[in-house]
């Protein structure tokens, strides 16, 4: 099996922001980003992999292959085309939030924005909070003190 990559690690996640988000906007949104996903979850940001910042933890076991491992309830990345929101988890009423959200491209695994003026936060904050409610029912979530 192999490993996973992106693990939580201790680096600066203010130091991140600063240095990799390649515009003032970028810098600006990850951090006001940054105090949101924190503000509605709880939990301190931590670093995940080069790259990502991540919001919780769980461990998660595969239904379909032998992989498991660790991985953050909700995250994001400030990528050099977009800011990555790792806020979707495909459970119930997520569709309908969606549809109030604003402008966004979705992936199989993220949604992406290319500005947080672009979307609705109070959309963003009931995504963050039905992600990290159905992924800490579905998986044991780690404390908050984690």
């Amino acid at each position: 099996m192999a490993e996973l990559k992106t693990k939580q690690n201790n680096a600066d996640v203010h130091h991140f922001i600063s240095e990799y988000a390649n515009s003032e906007l970028k810098k600006n949104d990850s951090f006001e980003i940054l105090k949101l996903m924190q503000e509605t979850t709880g939990y301190a940001p931590k670093m995940w992999g080069d790259s990502i910042i991540g919001f919780g933890q769980y461990h998660y076991k595969s239904e379909r292959s032998s992989q498991e491992g660790d991985w953050f309830l909700v995250g994001f990345s400030p990528r050099k085309s977009a800011i990555s929101l790792y806020v979707y988890s495909g459970g119930e009423g997520q569709d309908d939030i969606l549809k109030d959200l604003g402008k966004f491209k979705m992936g199989k695994s993220c949604i992406y924005v290319k500005k947080l003026s672009d979307i609705n936060k109070e959309s963003l904050v009931k995504l963050i909070q039905s992600t990290t409610e159905f992924l800490q029912s579905k998986h044991k979530a780690k404390d908050k003190g984690s």
